[in-house]
């Protein structure tokens, strides 16, 4: 594993430096999900990703060479979930470890009987409690149409404020637990059912299917699908929808990105 490099205008520095415009730029045409935010917001985007690049470390793993470029992109992708929650909602957590591809993790399981399985898995992306976030290059690069492993793993790291990603992330007070999770299960038992059907028949859903693997998968997924394809989550599932613009304080669904 190497040490990225630091970025060009933060190297000999100290604090927050000003993104190139050049560079932001280049971000935001490579990801146009965002041309959905009004010019205020896309300004405390920049200055948000700016403060998250000056405060959190990207390391490379696999021969990777990072990239102003790829930790740019990284940086704005993460930071659009909070773009209304504010960057100490990264607070406890500081590398991110970027692969050029999909990347092996070993893993261990206790089945019922008390035998331990150990097997390879591979990820796009991990998130891990009270440690760095690991993303896949190749993956980040196929943001936009609803998969966006950045957002995904992102979402991971809220939702682990509250301990394990079970898809219940700390709430704010305006919303309540209990709507909450009756809320995200029923919409969770429902995709589980579309899943089991479509294969079935063998189709395709119209949402990622590793959205049932788990409760804390399904919250991870709607989040990407949230910010890349709202109108079509909120028609999916318009409940699950309005708690999540709640949640995230945002409404990418509505043109004039209306606050809730």
């Amino acid at each position: 594993m190497a040490i990225g490099k630091l970025f060009n205008w933060l190297r000999g520095t100290q604090g927050t430096k000003p993104l190139p415009e050049a560079l932001w730029q280049e971000t935001l045409a490579g990801l146009p999900f965002l041309d959905r935010l009004s010019n205020e917001e896309n300004a405390r985007l920049r200055q948000l990703s700016e403060d998250f690049l000056a405060e959190k470390e990207f390391t490379s793993a696999g021969g990777l060479e990072l990239t102003d470029a790829m930790c740019v992109s990284i940086a704005v992708q993460g930071c659009l979930p909070i773009l209304n929650l504010g960057l100490q909602s990264y607070r406890d957590w500081v590398g991110i470890i970027v692969y050029p591809d999909e990347f092996i993790i070993p893993r261990s399981v206790e089945d019922e009987f008390g035998v331990v399985h150990e097997y390879d898995d591979v990820a796009s992306g991990e998130a891990w409690e009270g440690g760095p976030l690991l993303i896949s290059w190749r993956d980040a690069q196929m943001a936009g149409e609803g998969y966006n492993v950045v957002i995904h793993e992102f979402a991971h790291k809220l939702d682990m404020l509250s301990g394990e990603a079970d898809g219940i992330p700390p709430l704010p007070t305006a919303l309540k637990r209990k709507e909450w999770e009756e809320t995200l299960l029923a919409a969770y038992e429902d995709f589980c059912a579309r899943v089991d059907e479509a294969e079935e028949r063998g189709v395709e859903t119209l949402l990622d299917p590793y959205a049932a693997e788990s409760p804390g998968e399904f919250f991870a997924v709607m989040s990407e699908t949230f910010f890349e394809m709202p109108e079509t989550l909120r028609e999916e599932y318009p409940a699950l929808y309005t708690q999540l613009s709640r949640f995230y304080r945002q409404n990418p669904a509505a043109a004039d990105q209306y606050r809730t």
